[in-house]
Formats: C-alpha cells, sequence, structure tokens
C-alpha cells in the first residue's frame, strides 16, 4: 500500500465504519479526497480503481484490516490528516453513531499521534461540525 492508498483507506474506514455508505458521506468522502495533491492528477478510472483496490481490502479485512494495513505507511503528519479528514467524514451526515465513535477513538489509540493531539483534533472537527441547534 502507498501513501495515497493508505490515506484513501482511513477516509474510507470513517464512512463504511457504521456498515452503510450514505449519499452524504460518500460525496464528503470524493471532496476531501479531489483537493489534495495526492489525487488531484487522478483520472476518473485511476480513482476508480484506487476505491475498487480498497473496497476489495474492505471485504476482505473488514475495516481493522484497512486501518492496520493504511496506518504503518503513513508519516505522523499524514496521520494527523488522516485523523481529521476521518473526524469530518464521520460527522458528514450530522449523526454521529456508536460505531463511527469508536473508529473515531481507535484511530486515536492506534496512530503514532499523541492521545492529547489525536483528541484535540477529534474535538476540534466535531466543534467544526457542530450546528447551533446542537446542545
Amino acid at each position: 500500500m502507498n501513501v495515497s492508498e493508505a490515506f484513501a483507506a482511513i477516509a474510507l474506514a470513517a464512512v463504511a465504519c457504521d456498515g452503510k455508505l450514505g449519499r452524504d458521506e460518500t460525496h464528503a468522502l470524493r471532496l476531501q479526497l479531489e483537493y489534495r495533491s495526492l489525487y488531484a492528477g487522478l483520472s476518473e478510472a485511476q480513482m476508480g480503481d484506487l476505491f475498487d483496490n480498497l473496497l476489495k481490502l474492505l471485504r476482505s479485512g473488514g475495516v481493522e484490516g484497512l486501518i492496520s494495513a493504511a496506518l504503518p505507511v503513513l508519516s505522523l503528519p499524514q496521520q494527523e490528516s488522516a485523523l481529521a479528514v476521518a473526524a469530518h467524514l464521520v460527522h458528514a451526515d450530522r449523526e454521529v453513531t456508536p460505531e463511527e465513535s469508536a473508529l473515531l477513538d481507535k484511530l486515536s489509540v492506534d496512530m503514532s499521534l499523541p492521545d492529547s493531539d489525536a483528541q484535540m483534533v477529534i474535538r476540534s472537527i466535531a466543534a467544526l461540525n457542530r450546528t447551533s441547534l446542537d446542545t
């Protein structure tokens, strides 16, 4: 697995961890990757191939397998960015399920980031996505 696959794998894990790929989450996933330099030069076919390969890994090893294969490939700054994107994607449909919350907790433990840094990233993204109507 290379860096672009690993980063996308963490993002895919975030949208797939609750067992459903909602339209808002899928759209947010695509937007989060499209503007990043790792993916900007990829054609539609190349992006399709990337996700076909990641979906095969997801089917064979589940979310845990996808994460386990991806994390060692990412540097510390890349892991921090992947965590932020995962947190953003979890909030894309404006509903954080227990499975999504557990995924973020697992990522924060499994990543090489200091725990306080990981929690700060997750809290910041949650605050960013909170609406004034939330309590």
